[in-house]
């Protein structure tokens, strides 16, 4: 009787493990606890170049957009920063401004999606670049939800692309053309999909027809653990403001649609509104709204 009981459990225990490992998981590296004293998450990193690395290249090594990158190195030619250049990599993030973290975000302003979820319980974020619309394609903000999920999709390009590209045929089959990539979720705009590409230097960019473009190694991660329903908030918020172990944090992204908005008026309010205002220096504040470097800086007493 010991003998079959101890059999069972491990068997039992065995099974437990391999749905662990065949369940979809997403990256450990990309995905960050958060809290009401914990908006601010990761770090950022220096890297020196090797060889003839790109900004680009090292973007995409690190998970980052290139909006960020090149915000983050405004010294640095993006195409030949040089080697051994010392390079600003911007893996830390406030969390966008919302009432409540459910389902997916994304921040026009920053070019980054945001996933809520849990786990063991815990309150986790997990956040992806990406590429969005271009000027007067602009990916639309507002509450939207995710209606279908599609592998392998294939592209029917609009009449709008149509007309800029006669060429093109009436429908792109999957493969190394098709610019949806090799997965696509699609909101219910519609017309509006988060999906791969086959262009990943456009990831951090702002040159699609308003979809929203991941790296392909990105969207079949995400595309395994969301379900259809699942809710997805759009916003534009290019300054953001965090607290994290008793430290205040600004944020401020560029954002050609903000042009005429005062950035450090608006920073000012937004700091007001969250009563952190006494706590913070003037001077700090100018400084992150005149570089915008598009990563939290510490703008303490």
């Amino acid at each position: 009787m010991v003998l079959f009981i101890s059999v069972r459990i491990r068997d039992f225990f065995l099974a437990v493990c391999l749905i662990f490992v065949l369940a979809p998981q997403l990256d450990a590296a990309s995905s960050y606890s958060y809290g009401k004293g914990n908006m601010v998450i990761g770090e950022v990193q220096t890297y020196e170049v090797e060889g003839d690395e790109s900004l680009i290249e090292i973007a995409r090594d690190f998970d980052v957009g290139y909006n960020q990158i090149e915000s983050a190195n405004p010294t640095l030619d993006p195409f030949v920063p040089g080697e051994e250049a010392l390079v600003t990599v911007p893996t830390s993030w406030i969390l966008p401004e919302l009432i409540s973290y459910d389902g997916i975000v994304i921040n026009i302003s920053e070019m980054r999606l945001y996933y809520f979820h849990k786990m063991n319980r815990s309150p986790v974020v997990t956040t992806y670049p990406i590429g969005i619309g271009s000027e007067g394609n602009d990916t639309p903000v507002g509450v939207f939800k995710i209606i279908q999920k599609i592998v392998d999709p294939p592209w029917y390009p609009p009449p709008s692309i149509r007309k800029e590209r006669p060429e093109l045929p009436k429908v792109i089959p999957p493969g190394p053309d098709n610019p949806l990539g090799s997965h696509a979720l699609r909101l219910s705009l519609g017309t509006v999909l988060i999906h791969g590409t086959n262009r990943p230097f456009a990831v951090g960019r702002k040159v699609t027809h308003g979809c929203i473009r991941l790296y392909p190694e990105d969207i079949p991660q995400l595309f395994s653990v969301i379900p259809v329903g699942m809710k997805v908030t759009i916003v534009r918020q290019p300054i953001k403001v965090g607290v994290r172990d008793k430290k205040v944090y600004l944020e401020v992204h560029k954002d050609d649609y903000r042009q005429k908005v005062d950035y450090f008026n608006e920073a000012v309010k937004l700091l007001r509104k969250k009563g952190l205002l006494k706590d913070v220096n003037t001077e700090k504040i100018y400084q992150a709204v005149q570089e915008k470097q598009g990563f939290p800086v510490e703008i303490n007493q």
